[in-house]
Protein backbone atom coordinates (compact mmCIF):
# COMPACT_ATOMS: atom_id res chain seq x y z
CA UNK A 1 0.00 0.00 0.00
CA UNK A 2 0.95 3.29 -0.74
CA UNK A 3 -1.19 5.16 1.78
CA UNK A 4 1.97 6.56 3.89
CA UNK A 5 3.69 7.91 0.99
CA UNK A 6 3.02 11.26 1.51
CA UNK A 7 3.58 10.95 5.68
CA UNK A 8 7.03 9.34 4.58
CA UNK A 9 8.11 12.47 2.60
CA UNK A 10 7.50 14.86 5.52
CA UNK A 11 9.52 12.71 7.61
CA UNK A 12 12.29 13.02 5.40
CA UNK A 13 11.95 16.27 5.42
CA UNK A 14 11.92 17.01 9.01
CA UNK A 15 8.30 18.07 9.09
CA UNK A 16 5.76 16.91 11.48
CA UNK A 17 2.79 14.82 10.50
CA UNK A 18 -0.79 16.85 9.94
CA UNK A 19 -2.80 16.94 13.01
CA UNK A 20 -5.69 14.87 13.48
CA UNK A 21 -9.14 14.50 14.49
CA UNK A 22 -9.15 13.36 18.13
CA UNK A 23 -10.59 9.88 19.20
CA UNK A 24 -12.43 9.08 22.19
CA UNK A 25 -10.66 7.25 24.88
CA UNK A 26 -12.32 7.95 28.05
CA UNK A 27 -13.86 5.52 29.82
CA UNK A 28 -16.99 6.22 32.15
CA UNK A 29 -16.96 9.49 33.76
CA UNK A 30 -14.76 10.52 31.58
CA UNK A 31 -11.22 10.13 32.75
CA UNK A 32 -8.81 9.25 30.27
CA UNK A 33 -7.23 5.69 30.51
CA UNK A 34 -3.20 6.25 29.90
CA UNK A 35 -1.56 5.21 26.67
CA UNK A 36 1.87 3.77 26.64
CA UNK A 37 4.26 2.48 23.53
CA UNK A 38 5.63 -0.79 22.88
CA UNK A 39 7.97 -1.61 19.87
CA UNK A 40 9.09 -5.27 19.14
CA UNK A 41 12.48 -5.94 17.92
CA UNK A 42 12.69 -9.68 16.76
CA UNK A 43 15.69 -10.56 16.60
CA UNK A 44 18.59 -12.09 18.85
CA UNK A 45 22.55 -13.32 18.49
CA UNK A 46 21.16 -16.69 19.48
CA UNK A 47 17.25 -18.63 20.44
CA UNK A 48 17.85 -19.18 24.15
CA UNK A 49 16.11 -22.96 24.86
CA UNK A 50 13.84 -21.49 27.94
CA UNK A 51 12.50 -18.31 25.74
CA UNK A 52 8.81 -18.39 24.19
CA UNK A 53 8.90 -15.25 22.97
CA UNK A 54 9.07 -13.74 19.79
CA UNK A 55 12.59 -13.94 18.57
CA UNK A 56 14.38 -15.24 15.84
CA UNK A 57 18.45 -15.46 15.46
CA UNK A 58 20.02 -13.38 13.33
CA UNK A 59 20.85 -14.64 9.49
CA UNK A 60 22.63 -12.08 7.61
CA UNK A 61 22.94 -8.42 8.19
CA UNK A 62 20.52 -6.42 10.64
CA UNK A 63 18.17 -4.80 8.52
CA UNK A 64 17.95 -1.70 11.05
CA UNK A 65 16.80 1.30 8.34
CA UNK A 66 14.07 -0.96 6.73
CA UNK A 67 12.89 -2.33 10.16
CA UNK A 68 12.29 1.33 11.82
CA UNK A 69 11.03 2.49 8.39
CA UNK A 70 8.25 -0.48 8.70
CA UNK A 71 7.95 0.54 12.48
CA UNK A 72 7.16 3.93 11.45
CA UNK A 73 4.66 3.17 8.63
CA UNK A 74 2.63 0.67 11.83
CA UNK A 75 2.49 3.38 13.93
CA UNK A 76 1.23 5.68 11.74
CA UNK A 77 -1.57 3.04 10.63
CA UNK A 78 -2.38 2.65 14.40
CA UNK A 79 -2.68 6.20 14.65
CA UNK A 80 -4.76 7.22 11.76
CA UNK A 81 -7.87 7.17 13.44
CA UNK A 82 -7.33 9.39 15.35
CA UNK A 83 -5.25 8.92 18.88
CA UNK A 84 -4.34 11.84 20.20
CA UNK A 85 -3.68 10.57 23.87
CA UNK A 86 0.35 11.66 25.08
CA UNK A 87 2.49 8.87 25.66
CA UNK A 88 3.65 7.72 29.30
CA UNK A 89 5.97 5.30 28.37
CA UNK A 90 7.83 3.35 25.41
CA UNK A 91 9.31 -0.31 26.30
CA UNK A 92 11.55 -1.09 23.38
CA UNK A 93 11.68 -5.21 23.74
CA UNK A 94 12.74 -8.27 21.82
CA UNK A 95 14.34 -10.26 21.29
CA UNK A 96 17.36 -8.12 21.66
CA UNK A 97 17.17 -4.08 20.65
CA UNK A 98 20.67 -3.34 21.56
CA UNK A 99 20.84 -5.33 18.44
CA UNK A 100 19.75 -2.07 17.13
CA UNK A 101 22.70 1.16 17.02
CA UNK A 102 22.07 4.39 18.83
CA UNK A 103 21.50 5.93 15.47
CA UNK A 104 18.21 3.51 14.76
CA UNK A 105 16.81 3.87 18.34
CA UNK A 106 17.47 7.77 18.39
CA UNK A 107 15.66 7.95 15.20
CA UNK A 108 13.25 6.11 15.99
CA UNK A 109 12.48 8.13 19.26
CA UNK A 110 12.59 11.20 16.93
CA UNK A 111 9.69 10.27 14.32
CA UNK A 112 7.87 8.81 17.48
CA UNK A 113 7.96 12.09 19.03
CA UNK A 114 6.80 13.93 16.06
CA UNK A 115 3.62 11.59 16.02
CA UNK A 116 2.91 11.54 20.10
CA UNK A 117 3.30 13.98 22.83
CA UNK A 118 5.19 12.35 25.68
CA UNK A 119 4.01 12.93 29.21
CA UNK A 120 6.24 14.86 31.38
CA UNK A 121 8.23 12.19 32.71
CA UNK A 122 7.68 9.72 30.05
CA UNK A 123 9.60 6.73 31.04
CA UNK A 124 11.68 5.40 28.11
CA UNK A 125 12.90 1.85 28.64
CA UNK A 126 14.99 -0.20 26.02
CA UNK A 127 16.14 -4.04 26.85
CA UNK A 128 19.77 -5.20 26.57
CA UNK A 129 21.42 -7.93 26.69
CA UNK A 130 25.12 -8.09 27.60
CA UNK A 131 27.42 -8.95 25.08
CA UNK A 132 25.41 -7.07 22.30
CA UNK A 133 25.68 -3.34 23.73
CA UNK A 134 29.04 -1.86 23.80
CA UNK A 135 29.71 1.17 26.34
CA UNK A 136 29.17 3.92 23.27
CA UNK A 137 26.19 2.24 22.36
CA UNK A 138 24.85 3.36 25.67
CA UNK A 139 25.94 6.68 25.90
CA UNK A 140 24.47 7.14 22.40
CA UNK A 141 21.32 5.29 23.75
CA UNK A 142 20.72 7.72 26.57
CA UNK A 143 21.49 10.65 24.31
CA UNK A 144 18.68 9.80 22.09
CA UNK A 145 16.28 9.87 24.98
CA UNK A 146 16.41 6.32 26.61
CA UNK A 147 16.56 6.78 30.16
CA UNK A 148 15.55 3.30 31.14
CA UNK A 149 17.24 0.24 30.88
CA UNK A 150 16.49 -3.70 31.38
CA UNK A 151 19.52 -6.07 31.52
CA UNK A 152 18.93 -9.59 30.97
CA UNK A 153 21.82 -10.65 33.11
CA UNK A 154 19.41 -14.14 34.60
CA UNK A 155 22.67 -15.65 36.54
CA UNK A 156 26.05 -15.11 37.70
CA UNK A 157 27.02 -18.66 37.56
CA UNK A 158 29.06 -18.98 34.69
CA UNK A 159 27.69 -22.91 34.20
CA UNK A 160 23.91 -21.72 34.51
CA UNK A 161 24.78 -19.17 31.76
CA UNK A 162 25.86 -21.71 29.52
CA UNK A 163 23.40 -24.27 30.37
CA UNK A 164 20.48 -21.90 30.15
CA UNK A 165 22.35 -20.45 26.22
CA UNK A 166 23.09 -17.07 27.08
CA UNK A 167 26.04 -15.55 24.97
CA UNK A 168 27.50 -13.64 27.77
CA UNK A 169 29.41 -14.51 31.30
CA UNK A 170 29.09 -13.13 34.68
CA UNK A 171 31.67 -10.74 34.27
CA UNK A 172 30.77 -9.36 30.93
CA UNK A 173 27.54 -9.30 32.69
CA UNK A 174 28.63 -7.04 35.62
CA UNK A 175 30.55 -4.75 33.30
CA UNK A 176 27.84 -3.77 30.66
CA UNK A 177 26.16 -2.60 34.40
CA UNK A 178 28.85 -0.58 34.74
CA UNK A 179 29.33 1.07 31.51
CA UNK A 180 25.20 1.71 31.61
CA UNK A 181 26.28 3.67 34.59
CA UNK A 182 29.23 5.49 33.25
CA UNK A 183 27.02 6.52 30.17
CA UNK A 184 24.23 8.31 32.75
CA UNK A 185 21.60 5.91 33.55
CA UNK A 186 20.07 5.94 36.88
CA UNK A 187 17.15 4.35 36.26
CA UNK A 188 18.12 0.25 35.77
CA UNK A 189 16.35 -2.90 36.01
CA UNK A 190 17.99 -6.31 36.26
CA UNK A 191 16.22 -9.50 35.11
CA UNK A 192 17.31 -12.80 37.36
CA UNK A 193 15.62 -16.15 37.17
CA UNK A 194 15.76 -18.62 39.74
CA UNK A 195 15.01 -22.30 39.99
CA UNK A 196 17.19 -23.04 37.18
CA UNK A 197 18.35 -26.62 36.18
CA UNK A 198 20.15 -28.44 39.44
CA UNK A 199 20.16 -25.04 41.23
CA UNK A 200 20.47 -25.37 45.14
CA UNK A 201 18.88 -22.51 47.59
CA UNK A 202 22.36 -21.31 48.09
CA UNK A 203 23.08 -20.98 44.45
CA UNK A 204 20.23 -19.12 43.62
CA UNK A 205 20.44 -16.85 46.87
CA UNK A 206 24.27 -16.23 45.74
CA UNK A 207 22.94 -14.85 42.35
CA UNK A 208 20.54 -12.51 44.12
CA UNK A 209 23.23 -11.14 46.87
CA UNK A 210 24.95 -10.60 43.62
CA UNK A 211 22.81 -8.41 41.88
CA UNK A 212 21.55 -6.77 44.78
CA UNK A 213 25.23 -5.40 45.71
CA UNK A 214 25.23 -4.03 42.30
CA UNK A 215 21.98 -2.08 43.59
CA UNK A 216 20.01 -1.46 40.21
CA UNK A 217 16.76 0.59 40.74
CA UNK A 218 14.87 -2.44 40.24
CA UNK A 219 15.27 -6.01 40.27
CA UNK A 220 12.62 -8.22 38.52
CA UNK A 221 13.49 -11.95 39.81
CA UNK A 222 11.04 -14.61 38.59
CA UNK A 223 10.62 -18.44 38.16
CA UNK A 224 11.69 -20.32 35.71
CA UNK A 225 9.03 -21.76 33.54
CA UNK A 226 9.07 -24.50 30.92
CA UNK A 227 7.15 -23.42 28.11
CA UNK A 228 5.79 -25.31 25.83
CA UNK A 229 7.08 -25.09 22.28
CA UNK A 230 10.51 -24.08 23.62
CA UNK A 231 14.01 -26.19 23.71
CA UNK A 232 13.50 -26.68 27.53
CA UNK A 233 9.60 -27.68 27.05
CA UNK A 234 10.48 -30.25 24.24
CA UNK A 235 13.35 -31.90 26.31
CA UNK A 236 13.35 -30.57 29.68
CA UNK A 237 16.24 -29.88 32.10
CA UNK A 238 15.88 -31.25 35.80
CA UNK A 239 15.11 -27.94 37.80
CA UNK A 240 14.02 -27.99 41.52
CA UNK A 241 10.78 -28.22 42.73
CA UNK A 242 7.71 -26.65 43.58
CA UNK A 243 8.95 -26.83 47.39
CA UNK A 244 12.55 -25.66 46.47
CA UNK A 245 11.25 -23.25 44.25
CA UNK A 246 9.01 -21.94 46.47
CA UNK A 247 11.67 -21.82 49.36
CA UNK A 248 13.83 -19.59 47.06
CA UNK A 249 11.61 -17.55 46.38
CA UNK A 250 10.85 -16.93 50.08
CA UNK A 251 14.03 -16.40 51.59
CA UNK A 252 14.66 -13.96 48.27
CA UNK A 253 12.15 -12.20 48.97
CA UNK A 254 13.77 -11.48 52.74
CA UNK A 255 16.89 -11.08 51.19
CA UNK A 256 15.48 -8.29 49.12
CA UNK A 257 13.43 -6.27 51.95
CA UNK A 258 16.01 -5.75 54.11
CA UNK A 259 17.98 -4.75 51.21
CA UNK A 260 15.53 -1.99 50.72
CA UNK A 261 13.84 -3.10 47.23
CA UNK A 262 10.07 -3.27 47.87
CA UNK A 263 7.66 -5.82 46.35
CA UNK A 264 4.98 -4.50 44.52
CA UNK A 265 4.43 -6.99 41.73
CA UNK A 266 4.90 -11.19 41.30
CA UNK A 267 8.02 -10.40 40.25
CA UNK A 268 9.04 -6.66 40.50
CA UNK A 269 10.54 -5.05 43.04
CA UNK A 270 12.12 -1.42 43.10
CA UNK A 271 13.69 0.86 45.55
CA UNK A 272 13.80 4.81 45.82
CA UNK A 273 10.09 4.11 44.30
CA UNK A 274 11.43 3.12 40.88
CA UNK A 275 8.34 1.23 39.86
CA UNK A 276 8.01 0.31 36.08
CA UNK A 277 5.98 2.52 35.05
CA UNK A 278 5.18 0.90 31.74
CA UNK A 279 4.87 -2.44 33.47
CA UNK A 280 1.92 -0.72 36.17
CA UNK A 281 0.32 0.40 33.35
CA UNK A 282 -0.27 -3.28 31.45
CA UNK A 283 -1.13 -4.35 35.44
CA UNK A 284 -3.73 -1.21 35.58
CA UNK A 285 -4.98 -2.70 32.67
CA UNK A 286 -4.26 0.60 30.52
CA UNK A 287 -3.86 1.53 26.48
CA UNK A 288 -0.86 0.73 25.10
CA UNK A 289 -0.13 0.50 21.15
CA UNK A 290 1.73 -2.44 19.98
CA UNK A 291 4.39 -1.74 16.92
CA UNK A 292 7.09 -4.39 15.80
CA UNK A 293 6.52 -8.07 14.44
CA UNK A 294 4.54 -10.11 16.94
CA UNK A 295 3.12 -7.33 18.72
CA UNK A 296 0.25 -6.63 20.66
CA UNK A 297 -1.79 -3.77 21.90
CA UNK A 298 -5.09 -2.96 23.27
CA UNK A 299 -7.12 0.11 23.40
CA UNK A 300 -10.37 1.23 24.91
CA UNK A 301 -12.78 3.44 22.90
CA UNK A 302 -15.86 5.14 24.49
CA UNK A 303 -19.65 6.09 23.33
CA UNK A 304 -20.12 3.09 22.96
CA UNK A 305 -18.01 1.81 25.09
CA UNK A 306 -14.91 -0.72 23.82
CA UNK A 307 -11.58 -2.39 24.29
CA UNK A 308 -10.09 -3.87 21.10
CA UNK A 309 -6.83 -5.66 21.08
CA UNK A 310 -4.47 -6.20 18.30
CA UNK A 311 -1.67 -8.28 16.97
CA UNK A 312 1.02 -8.01 14.34
CA UNK A 313 2.13 -10.77 12.21
CA UNK A 314 5.62 -12.44 13.96
CA UNK A 315 7.49 -12.86 11.30
CA UNK A 316 9.60 -10.47 10.49
CA UNK A 317 9.64 -10.73 6.55
CA UNK A 318 6.17 -10.68 6.63
CA UNK A 319 5.67 -8.05 8.83
CA UNK A 320 8.22 -5.11 6.70
CA UNK A 321 6.11 -6.28 3.72
CA UNK A 322 3.08 -5.49 5.10
CA UNK A 323 3.57 -2.69 8.20
CA UNK A 324 0.90 0.43 7.32
CA UNK A 325 -1.57 -1.66 6.40
CA UNK A 326 -4.22 -3.97 8.38
CA UNK A 327 -2.13 -7.06 5.82
CA UNK A 328 0.11 -6.67 9.43
CA UNK A 329 -2.46 -7.93 11.62
CA UNK A 330 -2.66 -11.08 12.21
CA UNK A 331 -5.48 -10.85 14.66
CA UNK A 332 -8.05 -7.51 15.42
CA UNK A 333 -11.02 -8.70 17.98
CA UNK A 334 -12.82 -6.50 20.57
CA UNK A 335 -13.22 -8.42 24.27
CA UNK A 336 -16.80 -9.31 25.29
CA UNK A 337 -18.24 -7.63 28.22
CA UNK A 338 -17.95 -11.34 29.55
CA UNK A 339 -14.17 -11.60 29.23
CA UNK A 340 -13.24 -8.38 30.51
CA UNK A 341 -13.52 -9.30 34.29
CA UNK A 342 -11.23 -12.18 34.12
CA UNK A 343 -8.80 -10.41 32.10
CA UNK A 344 -8.98 -6.88 34.28
CA UNK A 345 -8.29 -9.15 37.11
CA UNK A 346 -5.65 -11.28 35.61
CA UNK A 347 -3.67 -8.22 35.66
CA UNK A 348 -4.27 -5.83 38.48
CA UNK A 349 -4.24 -8.90 41.30
CA UNK A 350 -0.61 -9.33 40.25
CA UNK A 351 0.09 -6.25 42.18
CA UNK A 352 0.33 -6.35 45.81
CA UNK A 353 -1.53 -2.98 46.68
CA UNK A 354 -4.42 -4.31 44.85
CA UNK A 355 -6.84 -2.01 43.06
CA UNK A 356 -9.82 0.66 43.78
CA UNK A 357 -13.51 -0.49 42.75
CA UNK A 358 -13.39 2.54 40.37
CA UNK A 359 -10.65 1.47 38.82
CA UNK A 360 -12.48 -1.79 37.94
CA UNK A 361 -15.27 0.14 36.16
CA UNK A 362 -13.13 3.12 34.49
CA UNK A 363 -10.77 0.54 33.07
CA UNK A 364 -13.72 -2.42 32.05
CA UNK A 365 -16.79 -0.03 31.67
CA UNK A 366 -18.90 -2.62 34.08
CA UNK A 367 -20.09 -2.10 37.32
CA UNK A 368 -18.58 -3.64 40.56
CA UNK A 369 -21.75 -5.11 42.47
CA UNK A 370 -21.78 -8.59 40.10
CA UNK A 371 -18.16 -9.53 41.53
CA UNK A 372 -19.74 -8.64 44.89
CA UNK A 373 -20.01 -13.18 45.45
CA UNK A 374 -16.48 -14.14 43.80
CA UNK A 375 -14.96 -11.35 45.85
CA UNK A 376 -16.16 -12.88 49.27
CA UNK A 377 -15.62 -16.31 48.24
CA UNK A 378 -11.82 -15.04 47.91
CA UNK A 379 -12.32 -13.35 51.31
CA UNK A 380 -13.29 -16.62 52.90
CA UNK A 381 -10.54 -18.52 51.62
CA UNK A 382 -8.25 -16.26 52.83
CA UNK A 383 -6.95 -14.78 49.23
CA UNK A 384 -8.40 -11.55 49.22
CA UNK A 385 -8.55 -8.58 51.25
CA UNK A 386 -11.13 -5.68 50.65
CA UNK A 387 -12.71 -2.80 52.51
CA UNK A 388 -14.76 -1.04 50.04
CA UNK A 389 -12.27 1.08 49.27
CA UNK A 390 -9.33 -1.32 47.82
CA UNK A 391 -9.06 -4.99 46.62
CA UNK A 392 -5.44 -6.33 47.59
CA UNK A 393 -4.36 -9.98 46.92
CA UNK A 394 -2.77 -11.50 50.46
CA UNK A 395 0.13 -13.58 50.29
CA UNK A 396 -1.95 -16.67 50.10
CA UNK A 397 -3.73 -15.10 47.26
CA UNK A 398 -0.09 -14.10 45.41
CA UNK A 399 0.80 -17.63 45.93
CA UNK A 400 -1.65 -19.22 44.29
CA UNK A 401 -2.70 -16.84 41.24
CA UNK A 402 -4.22 -19.13 39.41
CA UNK A 403 -6.66 -20.69 41.59
CA UNK A 404 -7.84 -17.28 42.71
CA UNK A 405 -8.44 -16.13 39.03
CA UNK A 406 -10.30 -19.14 38.88
CA UNK A 407 -13.15 -17.55 40.87
CA UNK A 408 -13.27 -14.50 38.19
CA UNK A 409 -13.91 -16.58 35.31
CA UNK A 410 -17.69 -16.96 33.64
CA UNK A 411 -19.28 -20.24 35.11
Amino acid sequence: MNRDAPDATREAAGEPLPPRQDADHSGPGGAAVPLSLYVHFPWCVQKCPYCDFNSHPLRGALPEDAYVDALLRDLDFELAEGERRPLISIFMGGGTPSLFSDRSIGRLLEQVSRRLSFSKGIEITLEANPGTAEAGHFRGYRAAGVNRLSMGIQSLDDAQLKRLGRIHDAAEAVQAYASARDAGFDNINLDLMYALPQQELAGALADLDGLIALQPEHLSWYQLTLEPNTAFGANPPPVPDDDTGWAMQEAGQQRLAAAGYAQYEISAYARGGRQARHNRNYWEFGDYLGIGAGAHGKSTAAAPFAIRRRARHKHPRHYQQHAGGAAALQTQQSVPAAERPFEFMMNALRLNEGFAPALYTTRTGLVWDPLTPAVQAAQRRGMLEADGQTVRPTALGRRYLNGLLQLFLEP
